[in-house]
């Protein structure tokens, strides 16, 4: 996931990412250190304090996490918070948010339900990710905004201090409505998974009155902006899987190493040999696939979301495999708590439906093919 001119820079990157979240182990990373190390400032223009780099270093560290199975809103926070932000037009509202964000004391979220993917096709299509995309209706005064919706499995809801919610004005323009959580008619409510690493929260509200500044279109030009949103999402996911994928099989590797059975290392074994080569198989095909697809979203190539959909499919499914595979290879250790591979297996189960199911983006993917 690096191109040449800057592999030393993306090598140095990846250290410094595990070094940090290693020091977190299974504790949730604290977030004042991810925002001193710049992580929250990667694709922020300069103007606003930021590093003004691409999705190609994002995913570098979205990777890393899903490596150490972290605990840290940081992927909601930076693939459709920062996103969503930096595709908005200017405002006061926007920028004020953009600059706390990059000095850790706000974090965005955007409200993209998790557990729907989009229909093939354009803005409407992609609206429905968020199960009812509120819709803004001016008061009779004028003077007020209302806003009113509900979005399911919205990631780190409950731990974001602002949320960005899509909706539409009455005149039909498309944009995105600041709120901080907390506000009078906005509720977020827990909603538990599998994985315990990670949360998410149903958000709903009821007539919620917004300052008209609260409300900011997407800047002229943004081809289907939601859509790109729903992407960065969807490979997000993947980058995590793939993380995982690759931590389950260096252990693995590791642990064949040195158990012994029958007086030899179970590494030795063909079949324990034959389990590990195709863990690296769909691994390496893994890498190559989301390699591809953050390549095709940071340049921002039209057909970039095909990319995307393919990472995503053989990903999600990959890394369950690659984490199943690594709990029966451990034996017995494997199965116990203390060994903590069961992280990483929900982690992987849950990556595998989150933003959609490799069925649904095989579907998908058929669909926009047959539109052509």
């Amino acid at each position: 996931m690096m191109s040449g001119d800057f592999g030393e820079f993306h090598d140095e990157l990846r250290t410094v990412a595990r070094e940090l979240l290693g020091k977190a182990g299974d504790a949730a990373v604290e977030w004042k250190a991810l925002a001193g190390a710049g992580w929250t400032g990667l694709e922020v223009a300069a103007e606003f304090d930021g590093a003004a780099a691409t999705f190609t270093e994002t995913a570098i560290l979205l990777e890393e996490i899903g490596r150490a199975a972290a605990r840290t809103p940081y992927p909601a926070v930076a693939t459709t918070g920062i996103g969503a932000l930096c595709l908005l037009e200017p405002n006061t509202r926007r920028d004020v948010v953009l600059r706390e964000t990059v000095a850790g004391t706000a974090r965005p979220v955007a409200v993209l339900a998790g557990n729907t993917v989009p229909a093939a096709g354009g803005e409407t299509a992609c609206a429905g990710t968020g199960g009812i995309v509120p819709t803004f209706e001016l008061d009779q005064t004028g003077k007020a905004t209302l806003l009113s919706g509900s979005a399911e499995f919205v990631l780190d809801a409950p731990s974001a201090t602002v949320l960005l919610i899509p909706a539409r004005a009455a005149d039909g323009t498309l944009g995105v409505a600041l709120a901080d959580a907390g506000s009078a008619g906005l509720e977020i409510t827990g909603q538990p998974v599998v994985d315990e690493t990670r949360i998410f929260g149903k958000v709903t509200s009821w007539d919620m009155a917004l300052a008209p500044e609260s409300f900011v279109p997407f800047a002229p030009g943004v081809a289907d902006p939601l859509r790109q949103l729903y992407d960065r999402a969807v490979l997000a996911v993947a980058c995590d899987s793939l993380g995982l994928a690759a931590a389950m099989l260096d252990a693995t590797i590791g642990y064949t190493r040195v158990r012994e059975q029958f007086g030899r290392p179970i590494g030795s074994f063909q079949a324990v040999k034959h389990a590990c080569a195709d863990m690296l198989v769909e691994l390496t095909i893994a890498r190559q696939l989301v390699a591809a697809a953050v390549t095709a979203t940071a340049a921002g190539t039209p057909d970039s979301g095909r990319s995307v959909s393919m990472a995503k499919s053989f990903t999600g499914e990959a890394a369950v495999r690659i984490a199943g595979g690594a709990v029966q290879l451990h034996g017995g250790i494997g199965y116990t708590w203390e060994s903590g591979l069961h992280r990483y297996l929900k982690r992987a189960t849950l990556d595998r439906a989150l933003y959609g199911s490799p069925a649904d983006h095989r579907h998908a993917l058929a669909r926009s093919y047959g539109n052509h």
